[in-house]
Order: C-alpha cells, then structure tokens, then sequence
C-alpha cells in the first residue's frame, strides 16, 4: 500500500516581505568584469538594467555559481576559473539567503581561483559541497530548472521544451519534491494497469480457445493411441528380427571355420608329400652344377689355347714379313748408291742459285721519321679523345643526377597534389558538395582568363605550425576558404557564370582601397607575450593574402604566448583589440552608449580544413621542375655536341693508324722475303751435307742380313710354342667331352624328377586354393556377422524385459516378417487427420494449465496495482 502524500508545506511572508530563502544580498570579488560589488535586492519583483557590457549577465553568473550551479548550466565558459577576473588570482561570490525567520540570516559563499579550485563556506565555516546542497535544497532552491532560472544563454533550451517537460519542470519548481516523484509513479502505474488488462483480456481468450480444441479432439486421440500401441509392438518385432538375422550369421560362420580346418589339414598333408619329392632332385641339381663348374672351366682352358695359337701364328707372320722387308732393303741400297751421286750434284746446283739471289736482294730502310710522326699524332688524338670521354662521363653523370632529382621533383609534387585532394575532400565534407568539379572546371579553362585566377583559397594556403593553422581557421570566416579569387572584372563574370551553379562564392580583389598595417611589435607586446601577427605566419600567393587580409582584418589580430593569456588585459591597453593565445582567442569593444570596453573570450578550437597544407612549396617544385627539364634538356645537347666531336677525333685517329700500319707492313713484308731466302739457302745447305755424310752402302747391306737372320731365328721357337699349344688342345676337348655328356645325363634325370614334382605340386596349388577360399569365406562371414551385430545392437540392446518379450515371438525371420506386417497393416486400418494430434492435445494442455497460472497472477496483480492508483489519486 501506497502511503498518502504529505501536504505542501505553505510559506508566509514575515514582517520585512521576504519569503524563506530569498536572496537578502550578495557580493562579488575578482568576478568577471567586477573587481567588488555588493547589491541588496527587495523582497518582490528585481530588474537589473545597463547597457551592454556593464555586467548584467555577471550578477545572473554569480547567482547560480554562489549556489551550486556548475559552470555548464549558464552555457558558458567550462571551467569555474574562467569567471575570475582577468589579471587576477581568484575571486569570491557571497549570496545571504532569509532563514525560517527574520532573525536567522544564512550566509553562502564560494571561493574561485584560476586553477579551477572552489572553497564553500557555510555562515564563515568551511563545508563540505553536499552541505550547501541540503541548504539550497531546503528552500527548493533549483538553478538548473529552467522555469526556475533561465539564463540568457539557454532561452533556446527552454524553448524546445514540450509541454510534458514544461509540467515536469513546473511541479519540481513549486516546492514540494515529492510531486514529481508522485507524478510518475501514478503514470508508471497507469500504464503498468493497461499492460496488464490487455494481457488478462488476451490470455483468457486463448484459453477458451484452447479449452474448445481439445473437446473436439478427445475421440481422436483415444484412436491415435491404440494405433500408436500397436506400432509399438511392431518396434518391439523389429528390434527382435536383426538378432534373429546375427543368429543365422553366426551359423554360416561356425560352419565355414570347420571349412577352413579341413581344408588347411589338406594343405599341410600336400606341403610334407611335396618337400620329400623337391629334397633328390636339389641333390642332382648340385651335383649337376658341380659338374657345370668344371665344364666351364675346360671352356675357358679351350679359349684361351685357341687366342695363344692364334697370337703365335701372328708372330710367326710378322717375323717372316720382317725377314723379307730386310731383303728387299738390300736391293733398294744397291739400286739407290747409283743416283745418290746425280743428287749430290744438283743440290750444290740449287744451293749456289739461292746464295746467289740473296745476294742479289736490293737493301729496303724504313721511314722512322714518319712513323714517329705518325704515332705522335695518334698518342695526341688518343689523349684529346679520353680528355673528350672524360667531359661525357661527367656530363652524363651530372644528366643522371639530374634526371634523378627531377622525378624526385615529380614525385614530390605527385605528393603535394595528393594534399590538395585531401583539402578539397575535407571543404566537401564541410558542406561543399561540389567543390570538386569547380576546382576540375578551373584546371580546365585556366587559359581562358586574362590575369591568374586562384581558388579555392583552402588549397593556396600553407601554414607552417598547427597551432597557427588553428588560429587562422577560427579567425577567417568559412565561406572564404571555398571561394575563388579573380584579379579582373570580366574574369569574375566569367567565374560567377561557370561556377555558380557550383555553389562557390567568388571574390574579387581591389587594391585601390587596400591599405596593409605595417608589422611592428613594440617591446611592451614582447613583454607581453606578442611574438607575430595572423597574417605573417602563413604562405599564400600575394593576391590570396591581400583577399585574407581585406575580407578579415588578419593585420589586427596578434599572436600571443601563455604570458599574453596571463596578462590579457595588460594587451587590450597596449591598443590591441584582436589576439590569440595557445587556448583562448580575445576581442575587446568599446560600447556605443557609454565608451565602456568590453571583451569576449572564446576557447581555441582544432583547425578540420587547414592541414598545413604546402601551397607556396607547390609552387616552388613547379619552379624547380621547370629549372630541371631546362638543365636535363641543355646537358642532353652538350652530350651530343660532345659525341660529334669524339667521333670526328676518332675517325681521324683511324685514318692514321691505318697509314701506319700500312708502313709497317710493308717493313715486315720486305723482312719476310728476305728471311724467306734466307731460309731456302740454309735448306739447301743442310740437303748437300746430308748427302754427302750417308753411310757407306756395303756396311748397311751386311747390318741388314745379321737382322734378317735373328727374324727366321725367332719364327722357328714361334713354331715350336705352336706345336705344344696344339697338342694341349687336344686334351682339353677330350677333358671337355667327358664333362659335357656327364651334365647331359644329370639333365635327363632332373627332367624325370620333377615331371613327377610337377604333378604333387598342381595337388598342392589346388589345396593351397582351397584353403584360401575358405579363408576368405571365413573371413567374409566374419565381417557380416560384427555387421549384423552392430546392426542388432544399433537398433536395440538386449535387456531381461525385452529378452521376455522376445520368447513371446516368432522365431523365425519369415514368421516375425508377416508378424510385422499383420501389425503395420492394423494400425493403419485406424484412419485419422493430423499424424501429430496426440502431441497436440497433450501440448494443449499443458498451455491450458499454463495460461490458468499466468492469467490468476495477472488478475491479483491488477487489483494491487488499482489499489495504488487509488491511493496516488
């Protein structure tokens, strides 16, 4: 039970018109722009008047901040240190709330200092935070309750609030806390109640039904179930007939191991008859071999018999041949003593004739000077060529190199210009759908305008460091960086026609009423911090920085240190109205109304366009590309001017070594011929020694017949060694007969032997074969009796019960085969509709009992949650 909500407490006003918790005074110190303030507002309705900038919405901040707030609900700065004042270390803000009575006064203050740090003070005694929120709480005190307290900078909130959120935010603001929580309670209960009668509503529904289904199908189930008996009985059958089928199995395999006994009986009887016919004939075998070994030695006697005779014979011939070679020399002799004296003659002849032509050959000098001079010139050429090949090689070198830092160049720039697709993507990203094809549309007609067009400016600018990239992105407005830029007023015509429907702006520069600040920075900024100015801390084309410069003032705005942040207001009096720091951007205005200055503070965002992109260094590898080809493109016309020249040396360096050793031929030529009669006279004079010191023909002839003599020595011992060979021979073959007719007896008998092996042998291969067969019959029946066991295990393990039911059985295959369908065919005799009725009906009702549960809880739970609403109501 819900117990009944307490009653608002009611406040009165006491004699001074102040309610409980009304503000009596607060006091500010180092807050924003004040440096201390103390107000003292009435009892009813308060209205804080100024111009802007005089620090109206910094009472509003120090309300909500001396209360509890947290900085994020004015919508403002993030950081409670931002509210000190410029210059100064911290601050404090203290706000006097009326007590229950007039007497009690409570005092809150809050202490702030830049490093973010907040100190609460409770009637001049340090607290705790929480114990400020149960004051605040006490007196129903909601700074973050929009229609409570709404600050300026969150009207748009306080706009998009539904009505439901209006009413929710209302009854928290009119001081009772527990109303809100009332609310939702009794709405959580409302539609919790809803739930829950759709859902007794449906359940009883779906158990009528239920209810209904199952009376309708009771006769139905009662056949599914005597059908579903029999089928199992039929289960039951089934599983007895592949044990019936192992039975058989194991029969057939009893009965061909017995096969296989026998027949492996037999085998063994054939082996013992065949090993006692195989034992005489191996003997006669070895005998035969022994006899085969003799007999191809007396082969190899023979052999080698026969190969000496033959030698001898050879040796025999060759001395006779010798012997009459012998002679025949002698009667060469004695017919060649008559001619060697006509040769003798006219070699001395010959001799003279040569000695005297080579007296006869002129003398020839060769031309020193000239082939001296010739080979000067050569030497000469041939120094003036390498100087000339030494030139190439540099300059091909130097080309190389070269060729080699141009496509570094081209790669670079490839680089470069991969950096302005990046560009472009992130201005598409930003909103600028078609910034591509106006970019392409430009590359296009560039040829097209009178003076450079540049665009967008996104692409032609490059900033160095990333903090500079942040400051110039969130000083220069957006649509800027999409534009394009024209120097002529007709090519601004022609860019607004062409790129319009891009969505681009286009700007054009006037230089007429251009007037630049000069850059300076006094020492007072350098002591402060100033170190540059937004537009000298970027490269762009000269015509792209003025456009930045005239659309944005960028030579106003300075660039300052963590020291300018420290001393912010110490800049603004230095004249310098624009400057940026590490984290905050400052902009300081005098009001129209009274002169009274103020300024903004903004946080420093993250540059999302500017990626330090390299526009000027574009340019430069543009100038440097340039500067290459040119210099590859020289040094390639200096390379063929210098393969002319090398050229025209080496032809005439060719026609002089041709000349000389044309000379030099000729020197060598006269120098063969004269050694070439030189050489025919020392032959002739060799020839007529030669034969005037041959021996003397008598003493040859008397040599000749001693040799002739020993040669018919030697072939007579030849025909003695023949003759014992011969006779050797004979005995061999004698010998070798007799082996020979011995091998061909033991042949005859081994035939006869093993003509009567060969018969025991086929009985043997055929008991062998039988053996196998019945083996493999065996084995065959083996595989299909663990078959059909693992058949008849797979469909059913035999237990004492189901062994019981067994004996009640056919006991054959044929008996419990028509058993089985005599079963099948009465179960199916019982016709009905739905094959899973049974299922159905049992399934039905158990959701039956199911929804009974389900929808009695249902019932008791609605009437406790009408009980509540009751009660909330």
């Amino acid at each position: 039970m819900v117990e009944p909500p307490a009653k608002r407490p009611k406040f009165t006003r006491g004699q001074d018109d102040y309610l409980p918790g009304n503000i009596i005074e607060i006091e500010v110190h180092n807050f924003m722009t004040f440096d201390h303030l103390t107000c003292k507002p009435c009892s009813r309705l308060n209205l804080v008047i100024g111009p802007n900038g005089s620090g109206k919405s910094s009472i509003v901040c120090a309300i909500a901040l001396g209360l509890g707030g947290e900085p994020q609900l004015l919508g403002r700065a993030t950081s409670v240190g931002a509210y000190v004042k410029r210059g100064e270390e911290s601050g404090y803000i203290r706000i006097s709330l009326r007590g229950d009575t007039e007497d009690e006064e409570i005092v809150i203050t809050r202490k702030i200092n830049t490093q973010n740090k907040s100190e609460w003070l409770f009637n001049g005694k340090v607290v705790p935070k929480r114990d400020i929120a149960e004051v605040i709480q006490r007196f129903n005190i909601q700074v973050n309750n929009l229609t409570q307290f709404l600050p300026q900078d969150r009207v748009c909130e306080f706009a998009k609030l539904t009505p439901i959120q209006l009413l929710e935010e209302t009854e928290k603001a009119v001081g009772d806390p527990q109303l809100p929580v009332q609310h939702y309670t009794l709405v959580d209960k409302s539609r919790e109640l809803k739930i829950i009668e759709r859902s007794i509503e449906k359940k009883g529904e779906t158990l009528n039904q239920l209810k209904a289904l199952n009376a309708e199908q009771e006769r139905d189930v009662e056949r599914v179930r005597q059908r579903e008996e029999l089928l199992a009985k039929v289960d039951d059958m089934k599983k007895k007939l592949p044990w019936l089928k192992y039975d058989i199995k194991k029969a057939e395999y009893m009965e061909a191991k017995e096969q296989e006994n026998d027949a492996k009986s037999k085998l063994d009887e054939a082996a013992k008859t065949l090993n006692a016919f195989k034992e005489p004939i191996e003997k006669q075998k070895r005998e035969k071999s022994r006899i085969d070994a003799k007999y191809k030695k007396l082969s190899g006697l023979i052999n080698d018999n026969a190969k000496k005779r033959l030698e001898t014979l050879e040796m025999e011939s060759q001395l006779e041949v010798q012997a009459r070679g012998k002679k025949k020399e002698i009667e060469d002799l004695r017919k060649q003593e008559t001619s060697r004296q006509e040769r003798i003659i006219k070699a001395k002849e010959d001799f003279a004739s040569v000695k005297l032509e080579l007296e006869n050959l002129p003398a020839y000098e060769a031309p020193k000077d000239q082939l001296a001079t010739l080979k000067d010139q050569i030497v000469e050429l041939e120094g003036l060529a390498t100087q000339k090949r030494l030139q190439k090689s540099d300059r091909e070198k130097t080309l190389f190199q070269q060729k080699t830092k141009m496509l570094q160049c081209l790669d670079r720039l490839k680089e470069m210009e991969s950096t302005k697709n990046k560009l472009l993507f992130a201005l598409k990203n930003s909103g600028v759908e078609k910034i591509f094809e106006a970019y392409r549309w430009l590359q296009e007609h560039r040829s097209a305008f009178n003076k450079d067009v540049y665009g967008p400016v996104l692409l032609e600018v490059n900033v160095a460091k990333r903090e500079h990239a942040d400051f110039l992105e969130g000083h220069v407005p957006h649509y800027i960086w999409k534009s394009f830029i024209a120097q002529d007023a007709g090519d601004r015509e022609v860019l607004v026609k062409n790129l319009g429907p891009f969505g681009v702006p286009i700007l054009n520069l006037a230089r007429d009423n251009l007037q630049i600040e000069p850059f300076r920075i006094t020492r007072e900024l350098h002591a402060l911090g100033i170190y540059s100015r937004l537009d000298q801390v970027f490269d762009a084309p000269k015509t792209v920085k003025d456009v930045l410069i005239s659309q944005c003032g960028l030579d106003h705005s300075y660039i300052g240190t963590a020291e300018s942040d420290r001393n912010a207001d110490a800049v603004s009096d230095l004249d310098v109205n624009d400057f940026w720091t590490p984290e905050n951007h400052y902009r300081w205005s005098r009001s129209r109304y009274g002169g009274h200055k103020s300024g903004i503070v903004e946080p420093v965002h993250r540059s999302r366009l500017l990626l330090c992109s390299d526009a000027g260094e574009v340019e430069k590898l543009r100038q440097r590309k340039m500067e290459l080809e040119e210099s590859v493109a020289n040094l390639e016309e200096s390379l063929k001017s210098l393969q002319n020249e090398l050229r025209l040396i080496d032809d005439e360096a060719a026609k002089l070594q041709k000349e000389r050793e044309e000379i030099i031929n000729v020197v060598q030529l006269d120098k063969r011929k004269r050694l070439e009669i030189q050489g025919r006279v020392e032959q002739r004079r060799r020839k007529l020694e030669s034969l005037e010191k041959e021996d003397d023909p008598d003493n040859i002839i008397m040599q000749l017949n001693d040799k002739a003599a020993q040669f018919h020595a030697q072939r007579l011992k030849c025909a003695l060694e023949f003759k014992r060979l011969l006779l050797d021979a004979v005995a061999f073959r004698r010998s070798f007969a007799e082996k020979h007719m011995a091998s061909i007896e033991f042949d005859a008998k081994i035939r006869e032997m093993e003509i009567s092996l060969k018969e025991h042998d086929k009985f043997a291969l055929q008991a062998a074969s039988h053996f196998e067969y019945c083996k493999k019959d065996v084995e065959n029946c083996r595989q299909q009796l663990i078959k059909a066991k693992r058949h008849a295990e797979s469909v059913a393990v035999i237990t004492p019960e189901l062994e019981k039911a067994f004996l009640e059985m056919p006991i054959t295959v044929e008996e419990l085969e028509a058993a089985i369908q005599d079963n099948i065919s009465q179960a199916n005799s019982i016709m009905f509709l739905n094959p899973n009725i049974l299922a159905e009906y049992e399934d039905r009702g158990r959701q039956i009992e199911t929804i009974s549960d389900k929808l009695e809880a249902d019932k008791r739970e609605q009437a406790c949650c009408l009980t509540e609403i009751n009660v909330l109501k």
